[in-house]
C-alpha cells in the first residue's frame, strides 16, 4: 500500500478503497456524524457500513479522493489490517443501561488510550461489557472484560472467527486499576512470546493456559 493511501483498504474490484475512521468505544458526536454525512454526499460514497467493532466503514472510494476525504473528516484512522489494537468494543454499561453494574464505557475508553499505537504480534480486539450478559462479546475477544457487582472479570484468548474460542478467565472481582494492570500483564506476556500474526486464541492453544497462569502468578 502506498504511503499516501495509509488507512485505505483496496476492495475486491481492485479499483476502489474503503476507509475506517476511528470512533473510540463506538461513541460519535453530532459533529462527527455531520462530517461523515457531508463526505458521503460530496464524494458519492456508495456504501457506509457499521462494522462489528462499532466503527463506520466508508466503502467505494476512488484512489484520488482518499487524501482529501481524510482531511475533510479530520478523524484518526481506525486500524483494520495492521498488527496493533484495532478497536475497543464497549456496551453502554452504567451510563444508560438498566442492567449495567460497571462503567464499561469509561474503562473501555481508558484501555483504548493505553494501547492506541502499540505494536503487537497480531491484531488485538478488546471487548468491555458492563454486566455478565457480555453485550460487547467479551468472551470472544482477544482481551475481554465484563462487570459483576463485586468488580471486573478479565478474560484472555477469545476469538469469534473461523475457529472460535471462548476466552480463559484470568481474574475476577477486580477493581478498575487491578483489571487494567492484569490486562497489561497478559498483553506483555503475549508480546514477548507470540509468533508474528499469531492471534491470542491460537497462542493460547499452542502455549496453554497453565503457562499464562504461571506467568501471572510471578
Amino acid at each position: 500500500m502506498k504511503d499516501d493511501l495509509q488507512g485505505a483498504i483496496l476492495q475486491r474490484d481492485k479499483e476502489t478503497y474503503a476507509i475506517v475512521p476511528r470512533t473510540p468505544v463506538g461513541i460519535v458526536t453530532a459533529e462527527v456524524l455531520e462530517k461523515l454525512a457531508a463526505v458521503i454526499r460530496k464524494y458519492d460514497i456508495p456504501i457506509t457500513k457499521i462494522t462489528s467493532g462499532q466503527r463506520f466503514a466508508l466503502v467505494g472510494i476512488q484512489e484520488n479522493e482518499i487524501e482529501q476525504i481524510w482531511k475533510e473528516l479530520g478523524l484518526d484512522i481506525g486500524r483494520a489490517t495492521e498488527l496493533c489494537l484495532h478497536y475497543v468494543q464497549a456496551c453502554p454499561g452504567t451510563a444508560v443501561c438498566r442492567f449495567g453494574v460497571q462503567d464499561s464505557l469509561g474503562l473501555g475508553s481508558e484501555l483504548e488510550k493505553d494501547f492506541l499505537g502499540v505494536d503487537f504480534p497480531a491484531k488485538i480486539k478488546i471487548g468491555v461489557s458492563g454486566c455478565p450478559m457480555c453485550c460487547a462479546e467479551s468472551l470472544l475477544r482477544d482481551v475481554g472484560i465484563f462487570g459483576k457487582k463485586k468488580g471486573w472479570t478479565v478474560t484472555f484468548g477469545g476469538n469469534a472467527g473461523r475457529r472460535p474460542r471462548i476466552a480463559d478467565v484470568v481474574g475476577e472481582d477486580l477493581s478498575k486499576d487491578e483489571a487494567v494492570k492484569l490486562v497489561n500483564k497478559c498483553l506483555d506476556y503475549y508480546n514477548d512470546n507470540a509468533r508474528k500474526k499469531e492471534r491470542t486464541s491460537r497462542f493460547m492453544n499452542r502455549t496453554g493456559f497453565e503457562a499464562l497462569q504461571e506467568y501471572l502468578a510471578q
